[in-house]
């Protein structure tokens, strides 16, 4: 049951803020060595993050004839990423990526890069200007996200920003554009869940879902409260931080 609600809780939290997901839930059952961690489980915290963006933006959702180019563009956005991922899935390259050395680089890398986007100027509204070429520019930079200590998040709300889109814009950017990421983990994951027969594992699959969708509803709302306040700063000094710390434990 802890195992369960640390892997939530990282899970919740990591996959809507600019720290990378993949790399804490990596790192976390490299050092603490879960017994619980296993495919099903994943999926499952995946699925609870998909449910709380569903859920936050369920208004814009259902408003779907007023919104059908923005998710137009929202799933052409995702598209890349998407593809790419099956392929590095599909001939088990995804691998050659999980390593502490890269997931510490990209973790400082990246946090740098996301420190000099968040100067750029203020002026840009998802509304107005989310046009089909910056769907794509995002989109491909999403590409990157595959690489563990990238980050999804990060790198969307990077790419919005420099971009010239206002901070809390390219937030529910990258939250919109995990719609169909997480949608298609979740879609894909299901089979095995719905196949398992063990008591046991469904029970814990069904927590998994259950915490990390309050930890993912609780992350959207309150991160966007933040940064409509405050600056990035805070997930630029933690990702080196980390980076650092990750450096020295490849010594």
């Amino acid at each position: 049951m802890i195992e369960i609600l640390i892997l939530s809780f990282i899970q919740g939290v990591t996959e809507f803020l600019p720290v990378s997901s993949s790399s804490h839930l990596i790192l976390v059952s490299e050092y603490i060595n879960f017994e619980e961690h296993n495919l099903s489980i994943d999926v499952s915290l995946h699925i609870g993050s998909f449910l709380a963006v569903i859920l936050y933006f369920h208004r814009d959702i259902l408003d779907f004839l007023k919104n059908k180019f923005l998710f137009l563009k929202i799933f052409i956005s995702s598209a890349p990423v998407m593809i790419i991922g099956f392929f590095l899935v599909k001939f088990g390259l995804v691998e050659k990526f999980r390593n502490l050395e890269i997931i510490a680089w990209m973790t400082i890398i990246f946090g740098v890069l996301l420190y000099i986007s968040d100067r750029f100027s203020l002026d840009k509204n998802l509304d107005k200007n989310f046009s089909l070429k910056s769907a794509i520019i995002v989109g491909l930079f999403q590409i990157l996200s595959l690489i563990p200590g990238v980050s999804r998040s990060g790198i969307a709300i990077t790419a919005a920003r420099l971009l010239n889109f206002k901070r809390v814009d390219s937030a529910k950017i990258s939250f919109l554009l995990s719609i169909p990421i997480l949608g298609g983990v979740s879609f894909f994951g299901l089979k095995n869940l719905v196949t398992l027969n063990d008591s046991f594992l469904i029970k814990l699959n069904l927590l998994s879902i259950l915490f990390s969708f309050i930890f993912s509803l609780l992350t959207i709302k309150y991160f966007l409260k933040y940064i409509n306040k405050f600056n990035l700063n805070l997930f630029v000094y933690y990702r080196i931080l980390l980076g650092l710390i990750l450096l020295y434990l490849t010594l």
